[in-house]
């Protein structure tokens, strides 16, 4: 989980930039980044203008995203979602589910007092998910259920050492009644909750699952052939739980499964010395042997978002992205590479969130991403890393996400909303376009999640790297003004001189 935080690697899909060229002409916009190495605008030796870019709203599908939620074997503790969005005004619906096994933390494993079976007797049995945050809307009730995985083929690779699309779910589950079902809203979810032993804890969604069930787990054994034996034996007579949400809800619900509060909590009493009755807990956790899944989907269908897709024939005015699975938009610059060479000090991409009212309840991504498109590349994955302006330090270790202009700035639009603005400083790359060492190319711009990516200066060999932004899937989107838009358009800045 806390890989989570650190997790900001790029992958982007920013296809086709569009420019083009306008009169030159002084603009009142400060440059944040590297200002005092930018020569002031005086229109006589240093020149500001800006240059038209076009955009085209794209989708991401199967095909071309093929995020993985990461696991045990990746060494990224991801957050996992669960619920339904119902009602985002401009994307539409929006659905998780979680998928994970929930084990002893060691094998053989045994109950309380396992050598008289008899004397064990289930008191309750809770499934526990450590919750660390919502996307949505807090108080509109979800309906969650809690089903178990059979033993079907179709789940034999349902493994510790698996990891599975985001995109895909081909797991099934027992039919008849779920284990468990419950009805909640989202900001229940902080409320501390008495534990066994008198134990106060807050950030937990607690989901009690049939009382039979957890008879069940009471009557295994721990021999040879008994489920707690071994981990092999176990996962053949507990496969693990499918979680979903199956009714209301405007949210997704972030969890934590590796954290604290991650357990399957069994209550049970036993028989101590007759006539005594003692009662105490066993937990079973989410360990180095435990499987997982994270399956989401979107359903656009009549929104805005949907209506924008026009495969590429028309431009857009309003950019829409959201992140994995979701949104992307090709940015192109069609007359960039008609301009004369000359010195460039700064050129930045410069787009503005088109502020809503629904921006505080569906929030946007942290970071945005931008990266190229390379029809040159053999490899199937086509996009690059943006030449020369997104860079490695092999001294820290880490990428300039700061200096490329991931994170936005705070504005305020037309109206005096609050707004986020993103600069994109591909100041590099432009100048190896104007002195003919580059091409133009379609640049891609998203949410980035992790994704992988060439790294590397054209010509030469390329790098497949893995390169994460947000430090979360599937959570974030925004609107921003396309290349046209009549208030807020996005633009291509330039501050250069003649040669």
């Amino acid at each position: 989980m806390k890989n989570r935080h650190l997790a900001l690697f790029f992958i982007a899909i920013v296809t086709t930039i569009a420019i083009v060229f306008s009169a030159c002409k002084k603009i009142n916009e400060s440059t944040d980044l590297g200002g005092g190495l930018i020569p002031p605008v005086d229109n006589i030796t240093t020149f500001d203008t800006l240059i038209d870019v076009q955009t085209y709203n794209d989708t991401f599908s199967i095909v071309n995203d093929s995020t993985r939620i990461g696991n045990n074997i990746t060494g990224f503790f991801d957050e996992f979602f669960l619920g339904k969005i119902t009602n985002d005004p401009f994307f539409g619906s929006s659905e998780a589910q979680i998928f994970l096994q929930l084990k002893p933390s060691n094998f053989p494993f045994a109950f309380r007092n396992k050598p008289h079976p008899d004397s064990l007797f289930i008191d309750s049995v809770v499934l526990i998910l450590d919750y660390v945050e919502t996307y949505g809307d807090t108080l509109v009730p979800q309906t969650v259920t809690v089903q178990e995985l059979d033993q079907s083929p179709a789940n034999s690779g349902f493994r510790y050492d698996s990891v599975f699309l985001l995109r895909r779910n081909n797991l099934t589950t027992f039919l008849g009644p779920p284990l468990g079902i419950r009805i909640f809203t989202p900001a229940m979810l902080k409320d501390s909750v008495k534990a066994f032993g008198g134990d106060t804890t807050a950030n937990q969604l607690r989901i009690r699952l049939n009382d039979s069930f957890g008879q069940r787990l009471l009557m295994y054994d721990s021999t040879i052939t008994g489920a707690y034996a071994n981990d092999s034996v176990f996962n053949s007579k507990v496969k693990g739980f499918a979680i979903k949400s199956i009714a209301g809800g405007n949210a997704l619900m972030g969890f934590n499964l590796p954290g604290s509060n991650t357990k399957l909590a069994i209550y049970y009493k036993y028989a101590n010395s007759l006539p005594n009755i003692d009662t105490t807990v066993a937990y079973f956790t989410f360990g180095s042997l435990s499987a997982s899944g994270n399956y989401a989907t979107r359903n656009y269908i009549g929104t805005p978002a949907d209506a924008s897709l026009n495969n590429g024939l028309a431009q857009d005015q309003i950019v829409y992205l959201q992140n994995t699975p979701g949104f992307f938009t090709t940015v192109k610059f069609p007359g960039l590479g008609a301009i004369s060479n000359r010195v460039i000090h700064r050129a930045e991409l410069v787009m503005e969130q088109i502020y809503d009212i629904s921006d505080s309840t569906f929030r946007s991504p942290d970071f945005l991403f931008l990266d190229a498109i390379d029809p040159t590349i053999t490899d199937p994955i086509k996009f690059r890393t943006v030449p020369y302006d997104f860079t490695f330090d092999p001294n820290s270790g880490a990428f300039n996400l700061g200096s490329f202009g991931v994170a936005p700035v705070i504005g305020t639009d037309p109206f005096g909303n609050r707004i986020r603005i993103w600069r994109f400083n591909i100041s590099r790359y432009v100048q190896h376009v104007l002195t003919g060492t580059l091409p133009v190319y379609d640049l891609r711009l998203f949410p980035a999640f992790r994704y992988p990516v060439q790294f590397g200066i054209p010509p030469g060999s390329n790098v497949l790297t893995t390169v994460s932004v947000n430090p979360a899937a599937i959570k974030g989107r925004i609107r921003l003004g396309g290349g046209n838009h009549p208030t807020q358009k996005m633009k291509l800045r330039l501050i250069y001189s003649k040669l």
